[in-house]
């Protein structure tokens, strides 16, 4: 096992609190790319408290039938996607695997504690040919990428998962940020022998607390993932409203309405302060900035909490919630610009 620290996420609004001598709630967080506005959930039935959780409760057939994954595909429900990021690495011998950089850091540190030898790949250079998925025998993907919000078609995906798969390898797609994205989706190649696909209910679904997702995949890969993951991942209080929440269609559909009209506008917002986005998802807006700590701190300081990149420098915006609350970024963008911009 090897020694990693582990990585930093959005949403210490408690460390924040302490740091800036704000109180909680006084913040406005952008930190998480968490949908605002998440599905109202509803009362859970007292018998669902009372007993252990139940594979057969049909919340396998709900996943297939949300996420269009085939018949060959399992899709295992699991305590988020995390879960499944950190057990994958525990199904191989010692390999060699690309993530990409930037991008979410727990696929790192996950592969990096168990052993696995970790490159980190620019991007850019994994859109130049095929040639180093030779290098590799597991590839990590995001998609959309998160923090930088680049989607990559699913024709080169799976023209990658198929060099890998040839030789034995894996291709791990994350899919935390595709939900209304259906275009970016791999969930109808699902089942296909190291092709692993990943899904979260605690973005766009606005439920992180929950810590419900699931994972599709092949029948041999999944049976190694099931036993690793033990009885009872998921909890009964969590399968009852996962099932729930992937069953409403209405409320999906407004959702994506509403969030592609918020993220335009948070786009437009930020373009009119002069950190026009470099990418984003329907959650979150990447502003590439040479002094993007400088900006964070500043931003801080009147209690908005956005997440902060060192490499390279930039910073990511979620969506405010309220009218209210997209007034304040704006004032606070303005005041904090034009003081910053004073004393460069």
């Amino acid at each position: 096992m090897v020694r990693s620290d582990p990585p930093a996420h959005g949403g210490r609004l408690n460390q924040a609190a302490r740091r800036w001598g704000i109180p909680r709630e006084q913040w406005l967080d952008l930190s998480t790319g968490i949908n605002p506005n998440g599905w109202p959930v509803p009362s859970v039935p007292e018998v669902v408290w009372q007993r252990l959780p139940e594979e057969d409760d049909g919340l396998a057939a709900a996943i297939r039938g949300w996420t269009g994954a085939p018949e060959a595909a399992v899709c295992i429900p699991v305590a988020g996607s995390q879960a499944a990021i950190q057990a994958l690495p525990e199904l191989r011998a010692r390999c060699r695997v690309g993530v990409p950089h930037p991008g979410y850091q727990e696929h790192r540190h996950a592969w990096q504690v168990a052993g696995h030898r970790v490159r980190r790949l620019a991007i850019e250079d994994m859109m130049a040919g095929e040639a180093w998925l030779d290098e590799l025998d597991v590839l990590v993907w995001i998609q959309p990428n998160n923090p930088t919000g680049v989607g990559i078609e699913p024709a080169r995906l799976l023209s990658w998962y198929r060099r890998l798969a040839a030789r034995g390898g894996w291709l791990v797609v994350d899919e935390a940020f595709a939900e209304g994205l259906d275009s970016l989706s791999l969930a109808q190649w699902a089942g296909q022998p190291g092709l692993v696909i990943l899904k979260s209910l605690g973005k766009f679904y606005g439920l992180a607390g929950l810590r419900a997702g699931a994972a599709l995949t092949d029948p041999h890969l999944g049976d190694g993932l099931s036993r690793r993951l033990g009885p009872w991942a998921l909890s009964g209080p969590a399968r009852y409203l996962m099932a729930q929440a992937i069953a409403d269609r209405p409320w999906q559909d407004q959702a994506v309405a509403r969030l592609w009209r918020d993220s335009e506008r948070l786009q437009t917002l930020l373009a009119a302060q002069g950190m026009a986005p470099a990418g984003g998802s329907l959650l979150f807006q990447y502003v590439r900035h040479p002094r993007a700590g400088v900006l964070a701190e500043a931003l801080a300081e009147h209690g908005i909490l956005v997440r902060v990149f060192d490499q390279p420098p930039a910073l990511r915006f979620g969506l405010p919630a309220t009218e209210a609350q997209w007034h304040r970024l704006s004032a606070t963008l303005t005041k904090v610009i034009d003081r910053l911009i004073a004393s460069w």
